[in-house]
């Protein structure tokens, strides 16, 4: 006879077969542990963490520390002196260890150490901060401003930001050196022999027909000295504009489209002006008779260049007719050709001597006088949202699409209808309208 099978009922009144397991008993700790107590974001409370970097150290499980000592002194408040307790440091974490003598000396740290946040974190300080590690970091390339103690600022920039000079762009004549040495030879004896059939021949046919064939070629040199920078300008804006997303690496191209900044913006220095991928001030001063020269080729009656401040960045461009995105290479050091009309933002006359504080301060932050002076000051600005040409040599690179300083300097070639010889530009050739301002897009 088959044996009973044993059922239990739980609790809800369900029958299950089997038998009623036995609760079990619980098993003691095998090791005691104590808990690690709250710190609340206190490095003085965080145990080793504080130790590593010589900052004394609570310790719950012990008592408050012991009052100061006082040596020599008395009841009647004379002369006492307080000694505080020693600093509790890694090497005193074990009681057995006994006690280190107080001989003075402090163990050194690699260097100087971060302000605590209240959160317990330990940063380098804050972003804005142009110190050392105390008092926060500067990043390379971000704008540093120095601060002196009268509250002056000057903007100064890294390495990622091109440093232009007071006339960055180089405009020449695209001649070979043996065509115009040979020109000038032929001019040179052309009138020694002309002037010579003159004294002895007494026919100064000969020097007539010299002096007519070099003057007009005097004339056309002048020409093309005046008119050289105007017939790279129309040259620019007639070359066509180039589709990025057909476009090959290492091909010349013309784009055309809205800027955005990169990662560093630039600010012009007089007005202020953000969010700028090409920046320029400059001062100008007025040399009459017998007056002080702005410049070593500063002659009289004329405007020269006192102090000029010109940088551009890296920026970004969005081509108008593929919409594709390329990033143009002005940075870090770059050839770069700007054709920016500044604007006069300050104008100081004989008749209007009265200086406005903002310009005065200008002055003073770049230690320039301002006695008795015709001074003129302009800004010209390409800002994020602008409408601009960049011409330049196109480089694909992991996927980045880049316009970089051709190899070569930009020649517009000789227009002989127009009596232009051929004019050339050095590096990126970056244009904008003159009316920027009122066609800004934004971003």
């Amino acid at each position: 006879m088959a044996g009973r099978i044993q059922s239990h009922q739980l609790p809800n009144g369900l029958y299950v077969s089997g038998k009623l397991e036995q609760p079990k008993e619980p098993r003691p700790p095998t090791m005691a542990a104590r808990a690690m107590p709250y710190t609340g974001g206190d490095i003085k409370k965080s145990g080793e963490l504080g130790r590593m970097f010589d900052i004394s150290v609570l310790d719950p499980t012990q008592g408050p520390p012991p009052p100061p000592l006082i040596v020599g002194g008395n009841s009647s408040g004379g002369n006492s002196r307080q000694m505080a307790p020693p600093r509790v440091s890694g090497s005193s974490s074990n009681p057995n260890s006994g006690s280190r003598p107080n001989s003075g000396s402090v163990r050194k740290t690699s260097g100087p150490l971060s302000q605590l946040q209240p959160t317990g974190l330990i940063t380098s300080g804050s972003l804005g901060g142009s110190g050392p590690i105390g008092s926060g970091s500067r990043r390379s390339g971000q704008m540093d401003r120095q601060v002196s103690n009268l509250g002056s600022s000057k903007a100064k920039y890294g390495s990622s930001v091109t440093s232009l000079s007071s006339d960055p762009v180089r405009v020449g004549f695209k001649v070979p050196n043996t065509v115009v040495w040979a020109v000038m030879i032929v001019a040179a004896m052309g009138l020694l022999v002309g002037a010579f059939l003159t004294v002895a021949v007494k026919k100064p046919v000969v020097i007539a027909v010299v002096i007519a064939a070099v003057v007009p070629a005097v004339v056309v040199l002048v020409w093309n000295c005046v008119w050289g920078r105007k017939g790279l300008l129309g040259f620019i804006k007639k070359y066509p504009d180039a589709e990025l997303r057909g476009a090959v690496d290492g091909q010349f191209v013309k784009v055309t489209g809205v800027v955005t900044c990169g990662s560093i913006p630039l600010e012009t220095s007089y007005q202020r002006t953000p969010r700028c991928v090409y920046v320029s001030t400059e001062l100008y001063e007025y040399k009459g008779l017998g007056g002080r020269s702005a410049n070593p080729k500063h002659s009289c009656f004329s405007w020269g260049s006192r102090h000029a401040e010109k940088y551009v960045s890296d920026f970004y461009i969005s081509d108008f007719q593929s919409g594709l995105r390329a990033l143009v290479k002005a940075g870090y050091g770059a050839k770069v050709s700007p054709f920016v009309k500044p604007a006069t933002v300050a104008d100081v006359t004989a008749q209007n001597k009265d200086l406005s504080p903002s310009f005065l301060k200008w002055l003073s932050d770049r230690n320039l006088s301002a006695d008795n002076r015709v001074m003129r000051l302009k800004e010209g600005y390409i800002k994020e949202g602008s409408t601009v040409s960049v011409m330049g040599m196109v480089r694909r690179h992991d996927n980045v699409l880049m316009i970089v300083p051709p190899a070569e300097p930009v020649s517009s070639g000789c227009r002989w209808w127009r009596c232009l010889l051929p004019t050339y530009a050095d590096g990126l050739i970056i244009t904008c309208d003159d009316n920027q301002n009122a066609d800004v897009i934004p971003v």
